[in-house]
């Protein structure tokens, strides 16, 4: 499929405790807020865990990623399931006749509420 400006992706994920445990283990990020249940029997999931959510889309169309940038609005729990819509803003041939592409999201939990907004630019490969 080939990609242009204006296109949106939407796909959602459910957190579990076991998602959060093999971040922390591959990323070392083991703050307490991760490792201890809220009065909920929750754990926050790690922020840049939530953030693998847009690179799917990057995935998914073989985006070598050279920017990103990620505004973490509200926390997210293992428990919750998370909704990211991308949209591609930008999609051209650079000077070496590769396409680059600048996309934005937008991440929202069962809720609605924001939880995750961003971009990332880069090329295909």
């Amino acid at each position: 499929m080939t990609l242009k400006v204006g296109d949106t992706n939407s796909f959602e994920r459910r957190f579990t405790k076991k998602d959060v445990e093999l971040f922390t283990t591959i990323s070392g990020d083991a703050g307490i807020h991760h490792m201890t249940p809220d009065e909920q029997g929750r754990l926050v999931v790690q922020g840049l865990l939530t953030a693998t959510l847009p690179t799917k889309v990057g995935g998914d169309h073989n985006v070598l990623a050279r920017k990103m940038n990620f505004e973490f609005l509200r926390p997210v729990f293992t428990g919750d399931t998370i909704r990211c819509t991308v949209r591609i803003d930008r999609y051209e041939k650079d000077q070496r006749d590769r396409n680059e592409i600048t996309a934005s999201f937008q991440c929202e939990n069962q809720y609605g509420k924001a939880v995750l907004t961003g971009g990332f630019a880069g090329v295909i490969i």
